[in-house]
């Protein structure tokens, strides 16, 4: 469904004004209905490759194709508007639209408010609370991230990236979530990619894609590379990060 060619992106280092490749040479394929967790040391280059897909930023070189088509130099806008949605680590504020509107802009018709409060309700929010509350910082975190999450249920792409999504959640919402990435999986037969370091995730994604240095170092079905990550018996590859497999956090740490 969606695949990267020999993806490159540098940025120019202020220091020494040389370019600082931050993805290098990344092929990787998301198949059609496909669950994929990005999993890997702390600035590897996993949140850039989503953005790459998004086309929050652009390659330096390669290739992005969706359903066979480049769409390597198109928009945000005409991405989304090919089915691809995007949930931020840190989700944008909007001053002046309410919640409502937000669900309704990503529905992409006539929303009435009833609709708009079931889409609120699936990710745990009181939706008379905040279907008429603006979106913007008199709201926590946590409440954006699922507002935001709501609105993708509401667009149901049939392409869903999203970066770190249990960052600033609680435990309740964390469990609630992985219905959620379930829901879009399966029931609407969708294909997911999530970066994550959360083991639950990863537990029910179909692939596990690790990647650190801006490489994809290893990749394979859940059930098969989790262990191994687990076990640290990756840690070998994980020696750029101070961290190392102390990354991956179970529910609630």
């Amino acid at each position: 469904m969606l695949e990267l060619r020999n993806v490159g992106f540098e940025v120019k280092d202020e220091s020494s004004e040389q370019a600082k490749e931050i993805i290098k040479n990344v092929s990787l394929t998301i198949g059609e209905n496909e669950f994929v967790a990005i999993t890997g040391p702390n600035g590897g280059g996993k949140s850039t490759l989503a953005r790459l897909i998004m086309g929050i930023e652009k390659p330096t070189s390669g290739q992005i194709l969706y359903k066979g088509q480049d769409i390597t130099d198109l928009s945000i806008t005409e991405r989304a508007k090919l089915g691809i949605g995007f949930a931020f680590q840190q989700p944008v504020r909007f001053k002046g639209i309410t919640v409502k509107d937000l669900i309704t802009l990503a529905y992409g018709g006539k929303l009435s408010i009833s609709e708009a409060c079931q889409y609120l309700s699936e990710v745990g929010l009181c939706a008379r609370d905040y279907v008429d509350r603006e979106v913007n910082a008199s709201l926590s975190g946590g409440e954006l991230k699922r507002i935001e999450i709501a609105s993708i249920l509401a667009r149901k792409p049939e392409f869903s990236v999203f970066d770190e999504p249990e960052a600033g959640i609680d435990l309740w919402s964390f469990q609630n979530l992985i219905r959620i990435f379930d829901r879009l999986h399966k029931e609407m037969n969708g294909s997911v990619v999530v970066i994550s370091h959360q083991e639950r995730i990863l537990n029910i994604a179909d692939r596990i894609v690790v990647i650190a240095g801006g490489e994809v170092l290893t990749q394979a079905a859940s059930e098969e590379l989790l262990p191994k990550i687990l076990s640290d018996s990756l840690g070998c590859l994980y020696h750029k990060d101070a961290e190392g497999l102390s990354a991956y956090r179970k529910d609630g740490e």
